[in-house]
Parts: structure tokens; C-alpha cells; sequence
């Protein structure tokens, strides 16, 4: 199983304290089993949000493998004229 990203850890971690505490504000939970049942919502909640933001993989065609990516060579000629020795003592 892959390991999960940054922005994976980061997005669910913030969906469960903000959806815990939204929701105990808005329900009054008081007792342990109300409470209890605000955390494991929270929970389910950051683990779905977390498992939506993970990183989409495309198939591409079977054993095909991403080309890699090679820099572009520099312009063999140049916009300046050249000077050389010998155009300098004409």
C-alpha cells in the first residue's frame, strides 16, 4: 500500500478537527456516547477526504513507460555577428 502524501495527511488531518469541532458545536454533545459518535464521524470523514485527494494515476497503454523528458540543446547559431581577429583590423 502506498504511503500517503502531504497534502493527503494535511487535508484529512484539518477535515477531522474542523468537522469535530463544527459538529459538537452544532449537536451539544455532552455524553461520552455522543461525543464518541462525533469523533468516529470525524474520522470516517478525514479518511474519505484524505483517500479523494490522493493523486490520480492514469493508465496508460500496458508495459508502456513514460518518455523521458530531455533538455532542448541551445541554438547553434548566434543574433550577434561573430568577431573574430581578423575582422577586428580592417
Amino acid at each position: 500500500m502506498p504511503r500517503p502524501t502531504v497534502a493527503q495527511l494535511s487535508y484529512g488531518t484539518a477535515t477531522v478537527v474542523l468537522s469535530a469541532v463544527a459538529m459538537l458545536l452544532l449537536t451539544d454533545a455532552t455524553s461520552a456516547l455522543a461525543v464518541s459518535l462525533v469523533s468516529v464521524a470525524a474520522l470516517v470523514l478525514g479518511t474519505l477526504v484524505a483517500l479523494a485527494a490522493s493523486p490520480s494515476r492514469r493508465t496508460e497503454g500496458a508495459g508502456s513507460s513514460p518518455s523521458p523528458v530531455t533538455p532542448s540543446a541551445p541554438p547553434s547559431h548566434s543574433t550577434r555577428p561573430r568577431v573574430t581577429e581578423h575582422s577586428l583590423h580592417r
